[in-house]
């Protein structure tokens, strides 16, 4: 099992940009204005590397193991769900030969709704921000006030 021991963003980038290029160029389920860009991975608190990846033919998040422990041993296919502060997500079990085992969730595919590029890049920044932000804590219930004080009465 290869892991990342460093941010995988430049060798994703370069991955999916030669699939891109190759295998996925001229399909109707690729959106030409789309380009292969890594967004927001960092390191999790279980030692896996957790971000976005922009393709012409889908936005996903993605998992690459960053140790060997905690790493499930899944066959591709298979599926697996990741604890993220905003909640947990099911990903399925991918693998790429320069990549290794990884782990995706769809988040769109085809990504054929979006118009250009920048826009596509700011919903994947919105998403990295709300899938890594910490759940907001309801307010604290208010003291209920009587009638008399609603009606401007007193208390």
């Amino acid at each position: 099992m290869k892991v990342w021991t460093h941010d995988p963003s430049t060798v994703l980038v370069e991955v999916f940009t030669g699939i891109a290029r190759g295998s996925m160029a001229g399909l109707p389920i690729c959106n030409p204005v789309l380009q292969v860009e890594a967004i927001g991975f960092r390191r999790m608190a279980a030692g896996h590397w957790a971000g976005l990846m922009i393709t012409p033919w889908a936005i996903n998040l993605l998992c690459l193991p960053g140790s060997d422990d905690g790493w499930p041993a899944l066959t591709a296919g298979g599926k697996h769900d990741w604890a993220f502060p905003s909640g947990d997500y099911e990903f399925i079990v991918a693998g790429e030969e320069r990549l290794g085992v990884y782990h995706l969730c769809s988040l769109f595919s085809p990504a054929l709704e979006f118009a250009d590029h920048e826009q596509a890049r700011l919903v994947a920044l919105a998403t990295a921000h709300a899938l890594f932000a910490e759940p907001v804590a309801p307010p604290a219930p208010a003291a209920a006030a009587s009638r008399r004080a609603f009606l401007g009465l007193g208390a």
